[in-house]
């Protein structure tokens, strides 16, 4: 049995994965993907792709190809709730920052518009850019044993296709391979919570709903009749291409019995929530799957790493499992380029755990949460299990009638339509991750109050940890985001007006290290001309100041104002970031 060497073993091809393996290549590092599936994903699955998604996919350079094979944001708004497409429409939400009191905040926020694309749509997109770099991506191979001791990790991997065996040796692997993952369960990764809380099935079909849709587009249309008070009620049409292409979510209770998947049943099941059998229904595929609610307490034990749902599970609510794995992936490959490089410690990928386990238990917690909140709608609609067909119709009657229980219960129903906020335009969830750790070295200050819901609004900050503030520059006539300045597997350093002794005070350390550490002038008539004072409001230090910032775009280190040495000021900000 041969054996192939390599730095980083990445077992998995998902968006976690691939999102590893590409970033590894652009950063040098010489690393093995394998995935026991023989290509990408083949249905939709996931589908929301935050702002925070897009900036690590603009870091790696194709913002621009996600967002031409994507549904856009502005087709995203409308989240409706209705009896059926052609029937009584009960209410509406708008989401994802497109309604009028959130929009400016999302464009505030970021360079990068949210979008939606299925799954099966994106991977090929990571996947060709990480080819783009160079990475080895090997589908169809499974690993069958996976070991490790104090200077290597050992696998033994299974061609599928011809059986044939052969060992890696690595200097660190990433279990990026889902939820069933055999990287976290054959090393032991300590994971808490619960399996199986509910039961649901996928859809996938086309039907041309263009009539029900184009007037009030969206990306989730919830389907509420009598007799069902489930979590998505009778099913949840999930845009996959306007208006042609879905699925179809329903949930069932598996102590009933398992749902009937033939082709039949499920076109009947659609047929029902759409309300005009006129439309024709092409079925694609069927697939079920169940809600989880676990978090690892680890993300690293010894040279192995999880990533993705390797590390957290969690129903699909505030569509956070795609991001959260894609970003996992930017926070690990620039640390394990660096140790690998000889530029940090080892010590730096214990930041690792404890910057991004944090993130995946508010992830989990925020979704289960957000699937407990859904319940309200039903309960305002007056819909229940076992109720007649009459009873309901009654209770739809009633909520829009002029009598007292009628304004009652529409007040009811539209706190629990916008309790849904907290699912759907949920902005500081999104982005306003703030990581404490080794990496990062606190100046002594307290993160800004909030102004706002922590989870519903994003509150822009240069404290250490934070990710770096968007603001729009302009350089050479051309206009730049603040965020443009930092990334690409590098540290770089922002200055601003004074900035002069920090930027020999770089080079010097830069050339003293041997690190890429870029520096960028940035404020009112420097090199990256801040003419519309946004940076100018948020940047939180003096003209003579600094921020050192990390190649995932947090903030590793500030200085509000230029210091007695500037250059042992950065020295020790360097040693305590890098160890």
């Amino acid at each position: 049995m041969h054996t192939i060497e390599t730095d980083v073993l990445v077992v998995g091809a998902g968006p976690a994965g691939l999102t590893a393996a590409a970033f590894l290549a652009k950063h040098g590092v010489d690393a093995l993907t394998v995935t026991r599936y023989s290509g990408t994903a083949n249905s939709p699955r996931a589908h929301i792709t935050n702002q925070r998604t897009i900036e690590v996919f603009r870091d790696l350079g194709i913002e621009d190809r996600i967002r031409g094979a994507a549904v856009p944001n502005e087709l995203m708004g409308n989240n409706v709730w209705a009896t059926s497409f052609a029937g009584q429409e009960l209410a509406r939400l708008k989401t994802w920052g497109s309604g009028t009191h959130r929009h400016a905040d999302y464009t505030a926020a970021s360079p990068s518009a949210m979008c939606n694309i299925p799954q099966h749509i994106l991977e090929p997109l990571i996947l060709e850019a990480a080819k783009e770099y160079g990475a080895q991506v090997r589908f169809s191979t499974e690993v069958v044993e996976i070991t490790q001791d104090a200077d290597h990790v050992r696998a033994v991997v299974r061609e599928r296709t011809t059986g044939t065996e052969y060992r890696v040796r690595a200097k660190y692997a990433i279990g990026a391979d889902g939820g069933r993952s055999t990287v976290a369960k054959q090393l032991e990764f300590p994971l808490r919570g619960e399996m199986g809380l509910g039961a649901a099935m996928n859809i996938w079909l086309e039907a041309d709903l263009t009539q029900y849709t184009a007037y009030r587009p969206g990306t989730l249309y919830w389907m509420a009749q009598p007799g069902n008070d489930y979590w998505v009620g009778s099913g949840t049409w999930i845009c996959v291409k306007p208006w042609t292409e879905w699925v179809l979510l329903c949930m069932y209770n598996p102590e009933d019995g398992e749902p009937d998947t033939s082709e039949a049943s499920v076109i009947e099941r659609a047929r029902a929530t759409i309300g005009d059998d006129s439309i024709d229904i092409r079925i694609k595929a069927v697939s079920k799957w169940q809600i989880n609610h676990v978090i690892a307490d680890t993300y690293q034990k010894g040279r192995v790493f999880l990533a993705g749902d390797a590390a957290h599970r969690h129903p699909p609510a505030n569509g956070l499992g795609t991001n959260t794995s894609v970003q996992d992936a930017f926070n690990l490959a620039w640390k394990l380029a660096f140790v690998l490089r000889g530029h940090a410690s080892p010590h730096l990928l214990d930041s690792y755990t404890q910057e991004r386990q944090p993130v995946g238990q508010q992830v989990v917690d925020r979704a289960m949460t957000s699937v407990r909140d859904m319940l309200p709608i039903s309960e305002a609609l007056g819909f229940r299990p076992g109720q007649s067909t009459e009873e309901g119709w009654d209770t739809v009657h009633e909520l829009f009638s002029d009598t007292d229980a009628g304004r009652r219960r529409r007040t009811e129903l539209d706190a629990a339509v916008q309790l849904q906020n907290y699912q759907f335009n949920a902005h500081g969830v999104e982005l306003g991750q703030r990581y404490r750790s080794a990496a990062v070295v606190d100046d002594g200050t307290p993160f800004p109050d909030p102004v706002g819901d922590p989870e519903l609004y994003y509150q822009p900050t240069t404290h250490p940890g934070a990710r770096l503030p968007h603001a729009w520059l302009e350089h050479h006539t051309r206009q730049v985001s603040t965020l443009d300045l930092t990334g690409h597997g590098r540290l770089s350093l922002l200055v601003g007006e004074g900035g002069q002794p920090w930027r020999d005070a770089a080079d010097k350390l830069a050339s003293e290290l041997g690190i890429d550490l870029s520096v960028a002038s940035v404020g009112v008539g420097c090199e990256y001309n801040d003419v519309l004072r946004e940076w100018t409001a948020v940047r939180e230090i003096g003209d003579a100041g600094a921020l050192l910032v990390r190649p995932d775009h947090h903030i590793a280190w500030r200085a509000a104002d230029l210091p007695e040495i500037p250059l042992e000021a950065l020295r020790t900000a360097l040693s305590s970031v890098l160890h």
